[in-house]
C-alpha cells in the first residue's frame, strides 16, 4: 500500500488527501482518485471519511468541470466491492453523456456513508429538533425496531452539511479544475441520500445550486404512520429557496420502499408549485414498476444528470 499524505488547516476539521493503491473501486471509464477526510464534530468526535473522485478519460486540468457531490459513495461505481454487489455504474452512464456531447463536463465527489451512523448523518436535524419530545420518542422506537437506533437518536447532519459546503468544497477548488458558479455544483443521492441532498440545497443554498434525489426517504423511518413527514413538509416551506440559478430533480418507483412515497411527493411537487417553481428549475417524475435499489436508480441516472448538467 503506497499512502500519500497532505496535511489542510480549516475551520473545525483537518482534510487528508490520501492514494491509496488498494481496493478502489474499478471503473472502466475515467479514474477515480481516493481522498480520506477528517472532520470534528465537536471536542470528542472526529468523523474519518473516504471520498472517492471521478475523473472522465479526458480530463484535463486546462479545463474547468462541474461537481457532483454524490452521497453513499462506496455504491456508486464497482458492484464486485458493494453490500449487496449493485452499483450505480456512474462511470460509465456520465461518461456516455459526456462523450455524445449531451452534458458538460463535470467530476463525481462519492462520500462514504457512516456506516452503522448513516441514518444519524442523513437525517434532516432540524426536522428532528422542531419535534415534541413524545413525537421524538415515536420516531426514535420505529429507527430503533428496525435496526437504526440504539437507545437514543441524535442526528448531526448539521454537521454533514457544514463539512460538505465548508471543508470538502474548498478542498475541491483547491485539488481540481472545478468551476465555482453555485449552478455547476450540486448533490445527489438516493433514500436517505435523496432526503439529505435536499435538506443541504436548504440549508446551504449560497453553496449548492441543484440536488438530485432519486427515491427520497420522505417517510424518515420505515412506517409511513410518523411525524416526520409531515415536519419535513413543514420545514421545506419556510425553508425552500427560490429557484433562480437552482434546480431540484426528484423521482420515485411503486415497488419495496419506494411504495411508501406516492403521497408525500405529491404534497412536496405542491409545495415547489406554491413556491413559484417551474418545469425547468423542477422536475418530478414516477417510474412504476420500479423498486428501491442500485439497479433501478442505475437504469434512469442519466435523466437527472441530463436534468442537471445537460446543455440548455
Amino acid at each position: 500500500m503506497i499512502l500519500r499524505v497532505i496535511w489542510f488547516f480549516g475551520f473545525g476539521s483537518l482534510l487528508i488527501q490520501s492514494i491509496v493503491a488498494q481496493s478502489l473501486p474499478k471503473v472502466s471509464p475515467g479514474r477515480v482518485i481516493r481522498h480520506q477526510l477528517r472532520y470534528r464534530m465537536d471536542t470528542s468526535i472526529i468523523q474519518n471519511r473516504i471520498v472517492d473522485v471521478w475523473i472522465p478519460s479526458d480530463f484535463s486540468r486546462s479545463k474547468r468541470y462541474g461537481v457532483l457531490i454524490m452521497h453513499d459513495g462506496q455504491m456508486l461505481y464497482d458492484p464486485t466491492i458493494t453490500w449487496n454487489k449493485q452499483a450505480w455504474n456512474v462511470d460509465s452512464i456520465a461518461w456516455n453523456l459526456m462523450k455524445s456531447k449531451k452534458v458538460n463536463r463535470f467530476i463525481i465527489v462519492g462520500v462514504h456513508n457512516a456506516g452503522a451512523d448513516r441514518h444519524k448523518e442523513y437525517f434532516p436535524q432540524r426536522v428532528f429538533d422542531e419535534l415534541s419530545p413524545m413525537e421524538k420518542d415515536s420516531v426514535i422506537v420505529q429507527l430503533r425496531s428496525a435496526g437504526r437506533a440504539q437507545i437514543s437518536f441524535e442526528p448531526y447532519s448539521d454537521h454533514y452539511v457544514k463539512f460538505l459546503a465548508d471543508e470538502l468544497l474548498p478542498f475541491l477548488r483547491k485539488t481540481y479544475p472545478v468551476k465555482r458558479r453555485k449552478s455547476s455544483i450540486g448533490l445527489a443521492g438516493s433514500s436517505m441520500g435523496g432526503l439529505i441532498s435536499i435538506y443541504g440545497l436548504c440549508e446551504r443554498p449560497r453553496s449548492f445550486g441543484f440536488a438530485l434525489c432519486l427515491s427520497t426517504h420522505w417517510v424518515g423511518t420505515f412506517q409511513e404512520k410518523n411525524p416526520f413527514p409531515i415536519g419535513m413538509l413543514e420545514y421545506l416551506k419556510q425553508n425552500l429557496p427560490e429557484q433562480k440559478g437552482r434546480k431540484v430533480y426528484m423521482d420515485h418507483g411503486d415497488q419495496t420502499l419506494d411504495a411508501l412515497y406516492e403521497s408525500w411527493q405529491l404534497a412536496v411537487n405542491t409545495i415547489f408549485k406554491e413556491k413559484n417553481w417551474d418545469a425547468f428549475h423542477y422536475r418530478s417524475l414516477i417510474f412504476p414498476g420500479k423498486n428501491h435499489s442500485e439497479e433501478a436508480w442505475s437504469e434512469r441516472f442519466h435523466l437527472p444528470l441530463l436534468f442537471s448538467f445537460g446543455f440548455n
